[in-house]
């Protein structure tokens, strides 16, 4: 009963006029940038983040949380129409969504990925309902020996799941946490790292970072690639799926949101992998296998469904443990702390309509999407006409006009440029940027448990492997650590990365 008691009042928050509109807004944003290529959810959100700064905190986490999922329904639809994944998530439908749109059945595969990603994100909000207060109630046991072996689970998980090279993975957090560490020591009073320069005497700013790290780098990527011709769409006739169809895709809805649920809480799991993986059972489970890489209805349902679920589940280490899973609940920490919200397991008890209004907003949020997404589709289509020469100029003022508004410093404009030579250089050598974010975000605070544990022990690090929680993390660790030290191991994981 407490479940409901406690939705009605996330409810009571969420449906206020001024969130529903914030909702829309994130909501409408996030399709826009799922449908356009280049832009993407961690560089839109790290540009709106100065927005943020006048708003109320959950108005601005609801706009925030919808372009995230938004972006999710968004990509699908031009994966579908034209072959053009406008999100991560959505480069696996275009296997077979689009050879469907090839066949005269666009309309029917843009509807079983709207339907499906709506159920997947409604069942995602359950989840998170049900398990987020059981989860913080746990986290409750946990002391800085407890949250220092979590982070360092959440960084050895992130580098078992990075795209590519492990080596490069592992360099990328080690990276991330030395930019973490730059600024002044809260406890000795010393800077460190800072090279005499007065302004990074707080540390590094995230938001520069982010924009830097993902939107100018990305922006740079794009204009080095052959724009392709997107002018030739697929003509939409029926929107609804033959019955056949629907019997095929409503298995493939429902594996696909255990998947998307259940990878989603594991870092560095999120919609991108949960796609993915999606896929991969349904060529292994599906009758019709024959038929995958040619149009299966299967492949695009269960991805679709995967990725909304993960991407609403991963919200769920942010919320109870204050632990980031992907680079954009890192980015979300940093919106959390813009508003001075410490985002962990006192988010629940000390803030609950925060907690359960981000929630209750979630389901409103897929409703939304569901209804204006079919109707849009042929405004998406036209917006993918534009060329991308006259749209990074708009990211590019926006970005700096975002860094410069932070503390009113050209300091922070030129910090976003040398970051995002630093992340052109990072794509152009194949190093993901994930495991670098995340490890700038976990690394402050790996630190601080790691002193505080330290003199709770008197020095001794024996308290890491006498506290059973810390044990069974750190155990854990190490465990992924072995796995990817054995070939069999690290040839599945580059098969799979790799297909």
């Amino acid at each position: 009963m407490d479940v409901f008691a406690n939705l009605a009042t996330g409810f009571g928050a969420a449906v206020t006029p001024a969130n529903l509109v914030f909702c829309l807004v994130g909501c409408l944003l996030g399709t826009l940038i799922g449908v356009l290529p280049g832009i993407g959810p961690i560089a839109t959100i790290a540009m709106l983040l100065p927005i943020t700064f006048g708003l109320d905190p959950l108005s601005s986490l609801i706009m925030l949380a919808g372009i995230y999922y938004g972006a999710q329904y968004g990509g699908s639809t031009t994966a579908i129409l034209v072959n053009l994944p406008g999100e991560t998530s959505s480069v696996i439908t275009c296997i077979d969504g689009y050879q469907m749109a090839r066949r005269g059945r666009a309309g029917a595969a843009l509807t079983i990925a709207a339907l499906g990603s709506f159920f997947a994100g409604c069942v995602g909000t359950v989840v998170i309902a049900a398990f987020a207060p059981v989860l913080a109630g746990f986290a409750e046991k946990f002391r800085s020996p407890e949250y220092f072996s979590l982070m360092l689970f959440g960084l050895v998980a992130a580098v078992v799941l990075a795209n590519g090279s492990v080596i490069k993975a592992v360099a990328m957090v080690i990276l991330g946490l030395l930019f973490g560490l730059v600024g002044t020591d809260t406890q000795a009073g010393v800077t460190r790292f800072t090279f005499g320069v007065s302004e990074l005497y707080d540390g590094i700013d995230f938001v520069p970072l982010a924009m830097g790290l993902f939107g100018f780098a990305e922006m740079m990527g794009n204009l080095e690639k052959k724009l392709e011709d997107r002018s030739s769409t697929q003509k939409i006739d029926s929107l609804w799926p033959t019955r056949e169809e629907a019997k095929l895709a409503v298995p493939a809805v429902l594996r696909g949101t255990i998947i998307g649920s259940f990878l989603g809480i594991l870092p560095g799991g999120g919609a991108v992998m949960s796609s993915f993986a999606s896929y991969t059972l349904e060529k292994k489970v599906s009758k019709s296998r024959a038929m995958f890489g040619k149009g299966a209805v299967e492949g695009v349902a269960g991805p679709e469904s995967a990725n909304n679920a993960g991407a609403q589940t991963s919200f769920i280490p942010l919320l109870t443990l204050g632990i980031p899973s992907t680079p954009v609940m890192a980015i979300m920490v940093g919106a959390m702390m813009i508003q001075g919200i410490a985002p962990g397991t006192a988010l629940l008890t000390e803030k609950p309509t925060l907690f359960w209004g981000m929630i209750a907003s979630m389901w409103v949020g897929n409703l939304m999407l569901v209804i204006i997404n079919l109707p849009l589709i042929g405004l998406w289509v036209a917006l993918l006409k534009v060329p991308y020469r006259m749209l990074f100029p708009c990211i590019l003022i926006l970005c700096c006009v975002g860094a410069y508004a932070i503390s009113s410093s050209t300091f922070l404009v030129m910090m976003m440029a040398g970051i995002s030579v630093l992340g052109y250089t990072f794509n152009k050598l194949g190093c993901e940027c994930a495991p670098f974010l995340l490890g700038f975000v976990l690394g402050p605070l790996m630190e601080e448990n790691l002193r505080r544990s330290m003199v709770l022990s008197f020095g001794s690090p024996t308290i890491f492997v006498e506290r059973p929680i810390s044990l069974v993390l750190l155990l854990m660790s190490l465990a992924l650590l072995a796995m990817i030290v054995l070939p069999s191991f690290r040839k599945t994981r580059e098969d799979a990365f790799q297909e």
